[in-house]
């Protein structure tokens, strides 16, 4: 099956599209930045990897995703929760280890699931949630649903050995599966050029059969069309789709990541000149989709919603001593 190396085109969308394009990029943005507050304030322990930087990706994909479609991710899934629709009280409250969070207080930052959003999880260990996600796709080709799994990884967990496994049985079974290699560029602290022996890391799918492209993971839109090409060839019975975004995280690898590795001088060039979100709101400005009282409307109504979402983990109790001996055991629900 040959490969392809880009979408086409752009997809057309509505003002309101690309207003709510913008407004759930920036909700990822300022909810990042207030747990990277809390996360200073000895408010949210462990780790805290954020998504700054890479918004542009999951908003595009949710974007071409239906209802019912699930989505798996790594360690770096505060914007994949978000973006899929999950409350951004419940999140800040698990990232801060408190009651009123999706997983109780019990999980914090890497483990938290919807199964009412369906979301699979961020998941810990390097390119573990790969064959998970395979898994998910298979559960959908045997019921037959029209589902399609969405498989998050980076461009360090795509040097692992379980990922081209799990690429051979997708090709095998023809799972419906997309394969989203989020890279931005550095894995940990090790740059691509440094750690990766090919400069596409897509291309790898053509062992395997399986098409893929790369995308502008800076450009929604670019992410958008690229996830509704991988969506339909999937949805059509054709087997797994891999996609490449590159993109880019301002911060470093985690909270603790001095990231000595590279000069402000790159990551402020990324910002000024690459920064998704201000490439939205110039679309809208521009096109007369908007005004700028518009847009501070949707600036005020996001710094609200993600204010309220600290001050409801900050008054959440803690988990009692008790919640230690649930959620162990999956529940079988009676015939």
């Amino acid at each position: 099956m040959a490969a392809k190396k880009a979408t086409p085109k752009k997809p057309n969308v509505s003002a309101d599209e690309l207003k709510a394009y913008y407004r759930d990029m920036l909700l990822i943005r300022r909810f990042e930045e207030k747990a990277g507050q809390l996360y200073g304030m000895g408010l949210i322990g462990g780790f805290c990897h954020l998504y700054i930087g890479q918004e542009a990706v999951v908003v595009g994909l949710e974007a071409a995703a239906e209802e019912g479609d699930k989505r798996i991710t790594s360690y770096r899934d505060h914007g994949h929760m978000l973006a899929c629709g999950m409350d951004p009280n419940g999140v800040m409250a698990e990232l801060t280890g408190r009651e009123g969070g999706y997983s109780k207080g019990k999980g914090g930052s890497m483990h938290m699931f919807s199964k009412e959003k369906h979301f699979y999880g961020g998941h810990g260990i390097v390119a573990a949630q790969v064959p998970l996600g395979a898994g998910l796709a298979f559960a959908d080709k045997y019921q037959e649903n029209g589902r399609v799994t969405f498989t998050y990884f980076g461009d360090g967990a795509a040097n692992q050995g379980q990922v081209y496994e799990t690429f051979n049985m997708a090709a095998l079974w023809k799972l419906p599966c997309v394969f989203v290699i989020e890279n931005n560029q550095y894995a940990m602290g090790t740059s691509q050029q440094r750690s990766t022996s090919s400069a596409e890391i897509w291309e790898r799918g053509k062992a395997f059969g399986i098409p893929g492209e790369a995308v502008d993971g800076m450009d929604v839109l670019a992410v958008k069309a690229a996830g509704e090409t991988a969506v339909a060839h999937c949805r059509s019975g054709k087997g797994p789709y891999i996609l490449e975004i590159k993109t880019y995280r301002y911060r470093g690898h985690s909270m603790s990541d001095p990231a000595k590795y590279r000069t402000r001088e790159e990551v402020q060039k990324m910002r000024d000149e690459r920064d998704p979100i201000a490439a939205v709101r110039s679309m809208l400005l521009d096109g007369k989709h908007a005004s700028e009282d518009d847009l501070k409307a949707i600036d005020k109504e996001i710094k609200e919603i993600v204010n309220d979402s600290a001050e409801f983990a900050k008054d959440s109790p803690e988990p009692h001593l008790d919640e230690l001996w649930t959620d162990i055991y999956a529940k079988m629900e009676e015939a």
